[in-house]
């Protein structure tokens, strides 16, 4: 895409997936070099491995690539495409330009598990198998037999050269780079303890026959050859390759809500050509090609209806359950289905021009937006892994310069590395985050990862979108008043008699309510239907019609006084409302409404009891929304908006100082759900917003809406309380290991025992009500 730079100048937007990032860290570092290009602007978002960058005339993106290189990490564009028939621009030729209308191509599910998804689970499983008679066996003197050290180093030197590997080859990249991260103090802890361990099996004493470990709390010169510490740099490996692998699952779904969304296009069209019905794939639908849209097929791009007449479901649209009528003339939208009938549409927008593209771009717009995560773990190590690294050398350096002795010197500077190692840091939030959506999954509250815990403490607008969401999204009937002298249950009969040959929405409605209180319909002769006004025939010997009080006006059928007062008052309140009679009398109306769920009021006063303020945010018409929000007790209403209105809405409110939490349902809403503070999507929407959003909520219900915030407020309690304490228990041991004080053997088991309350701290969760 193309977009105007602050200078001036033409500029060009491209987004780059950047690979071998493995902390938020590498994400800053990749964004600082290439803000440090000339004119570049650069957003680097760790989440979903994507960077935004705004490059100025002069600067291409092969530039941009091989300044991500030369970082040490790797950058590609993503994958595009265009219209077969369409001819490529002559611009998306030259190296390091991307065409201005690109969209992502439509491409296949992602597999159940990323290749890096999959090697963690690879390296965490066959590490945790070897590490478990690793740690007992080292631990336990009573299970100590002779010559167990060597096996203890069969089992244990796998995981800490192939179950670590993921960290060394991250601390020689920060190395190269001159940099460093918790991967270098990972990796330094684990391979000081398992080459301390080497030296004193091959050098020392602790590689004789009989060789006994006991624990002791204190250290002291001379001491430490006679012992191993391979269950340290073994279990480290597994704790911190279990924090990985929880994270790398919840970053396997970045780029599911755009996926979503491109899924909803047709995937092959019916070409009119020479008269003849060809099918062939979407693709080679240009502009000005005639198609053909039969009842229930998908709409394959933007165009015009050129022949036929029938109701369009534009809900991934509006949101609105009601179709609407469209012929000859009439825009038609991609990715919009036909209700009924056949017709036959000219193509005016393909590719990446359409409207559903349009909105993908939106989504993937304010995914990109989003501020970025990053765990305290990792804000923190900029100062803290130096540190250590400089106290556990002068830790080396003073007690040999004080005559201690090497063995005693590099025993107190491993246990200073070891006791410093962020076990318990890279713990505290993937245990406290499984155990709190493991809770939720059990309320029916899916949370997809630790930055939507951030957003729920600061929230406090919600917006709601209303169809499907604060109501049922399906049309019912809600009344049916008669003129005077008429009998109730006849006229629905004849109306639901008529409106069961219609395919219209609203008919079905009626027809099904005419079921279920008049028992089985009668048959209708002369069945006719006048597009999106309404229906006539002959029931039970009567010629009837049902439609539109307009429609029944032109048509010679008047509406009583008392009836028209009636229309007037449902229709002030957001009804629909429908007339039918016979024999030239208007016998009684029918009305409709989009029913309000019945938890709607109760969940909307919840969340004013948390302080929060409401918004009833939808594409209906603004008597329809006010009539819902006066019944569900909310005061503010947006009201006709589509979706980039949504999207506005919510950026307005945002750009007033709320924290924004938007609650939808509908691909309409996806683009919205991706920009608020706080997505969160009903379980019973689409695709595309489920993965647009960072709640979802399975039951449906609008008071699972308060519940969720509850719960991930409490899970980001957890995961501070998580945080804090590990960190400051590290800095309290610090001391202890540094003055030779902390055998790193228990500086081992002490670090085992924080990662233990840490879950066990986490587990408290599970008693959430």
């Amino acid at each position: 895409m193309t977009t105007a730079h602050s200078g001036g100048s033409a500029a060009n937007a491209v987004d780059l997936f950047i690979g071998g990032m493995t902390c938020a860290s590498c994400a800053a570092r990749v964004e600082k070099k290439l803000n440090r290009m000339p004119g570049v602007e650069a957003s680097v978002n760790y989440a979903t491995e994507k960077a935004r960058v705004l490059l100025p005339a002069g600067v291409t993106v092969d530039d941009a690539i091989a300044t991500v290189s030369a970082t040490g990490y790797t950058a590609a564009l993503p994958a595009v495409a265009a219209p077969a028939s369409a001819p490529v621009p002559d611009r998306a030729r030259e190296p390091g330009t991307v065409p201005a209308s690109s969209v992502p191509a439509p491409v296949p599910p992602l597999p159940s598990a990323s290749p890096h998804e999959r090697s963690l689970r690879e390296r965490l499983t066959v590490s945790a198998i070897l590490t478990l008679p690793v740690f007992l066996l080292s631990m336990i003197p009573a299970l100590q037999f002779d010559n167990w050290q060597w096996l203890v180093l069969t089992l244990a030197a796998p995981v800490a050269v192939w179950g670590a590997w993921p960290f060394h080859r991250a601390a020689a990249l920060n190395a190269r780079h001159g940099s460093v991260g918790m991967d270098t103090l990972i990796s330094i802890g684990v391979s000081a303890a398992f080459g301390w361990s080497l030296y004193a099996l091959f050098f020392g004493d602790a590689g004789a026959t009989g060789m006994r470990m006991t624990t002791q709390l204190f250290g002291s010169p001379g001491s430490g050859s006679h012992e191993i510490y391979l269950e340290v740099a073994a279990a480290v490996t597994v704790f911190l390759l279990a924090g990985r692998y929880v994270e790398a699952r919840a970053k396997s779904t970045s780029g599911a809500a755009l996926r979503a969304l491109l899924s909803l296009g047709a995937k092959d069209v019916v070409l009119m050509r020479d008269g003849r019905e060809e099918r062939v794939p979407v693709e080679a639908v240009a502009v000005g090609s005639e198609f053909v849209v039969r009842s229930g097929e998908t709409i394959a791009t933007d165009g015009v209806v050129v022949h036929g007449a029938s109701a369009v479901d534009e809900s991934m649209l509006t949101g609105e359950p009601v179709p609407v009528e469209v012929g000859p003339g009439d825009a038609v939208t991609g990715g919009t289905i036909l209700s009924g009938g056949r017709l036959l549409v000219r193509a005016t927008r393909v590719g990446g021009d359409t409207r559903l593209a349009q909105m993908g771009r939106l989504v993937e717009e304010a995914q990109s937006g989003k501020a970025e995560v990053q765990r305290l773990a990792d804000r923190v190590s900029a100062v803290f892994v130096p540190i250590v690294l400089l106290l556990a050398a002068g830790t080396l350096a003073g007690w040999m310069l004080g005559g201690a002795g090497a063995e005693f010197a590099f025993t107190a500077a491993v246990a200073t590395l070891i006791i410093a190692c962020p076990c318990a840091l890279g713990l505290a939030t993937p245990t406290a985050l499984l155990v709190g959506t493991g809770r939720g999954a059990q309320l029916g509250i899916l949370i997809r990862g630790p930055q939507v815990l951030e957003s729920t403490r600061r929230i406090d607008t919600v917006v709601l979108d209303k169809t499907g969401t604060v109501t049922t999204g399906r049309m019912t009937l809600d009344a049916v008043e008669v003129a005077d002298g008429e009998d109730a249950d006849l006229f629905l009969r004849v109306a639901a008699s008529l409106e069961g040959y219609s395919e219209h929405p609203i008919a079905a409605a009626i027809a099904q309510a005419g079921r279920d209180r008049v028992g089985s319909l009668d048959a209708v002769q002369d069945f006719a239907s006048s597009r999106g006004l309404g229906v006539r025939g002959v029931v039970d010997g009567r010629v009837a019609s049902v439609g539109r009080p307009g429609w029944m006006a032109d048509n010679g059928f008047v509406l009583p006084a008392t009836l028209e007062a009636a229309r007037d008052r449902h229709e002030a309140e957001g009804r629909t409302v429908v007339a039918a009679g016979w024999e030239g009398s208007v016998r009684g109306i029918l009305v409709l409404s989009d029913a309000v769920k019945p938890t709607s009021a109760q969940a909307v006063a919840e969340l004013h009891r948390m302080g929060l303020r409401t918004l009833l945010l939808t594409g209906d018409n603004e008597r329809a929304a006010s009539a819902v929000a006066a019944r569900v007790g909310i005061a503010d209403v947006i009201a006709g908006v589509l979706p980039e209105g949504k999207l506005d809405a919510v950026r307005r409110l945002q750009s007033s100082g709320a924290v924004v939490a938007m609650v939808g349902d509908g691909v309409n809403d996806a683009a919205a759900l991706a920009a608020a503070d706080l997505g969160i999507a009903m379980g019973s929407g689409t695709d595309a917003a489920i993965e647009a959003s960072d709640l979802t909520l399975v039951r449906g219900d609008l008071t699972s809406v308060p519940e969720s915030i509850r719960l991930a407020r409490r899970t980001l309690g957890t995961i501070k309380g998580n945080l804090f304490w590990a960190f400051a228990y590290n800095v309290a041991a610090l001391p202890l290991a540094m003055l030779g004080l902390l055998n790193p053997l228990i500086a081992g088991l002490a670090m085992a025992l924080s990662s233990v309350l840490v879950v066990l701290n986490s587990l408290r969760l599970r008693r959430f009500r």
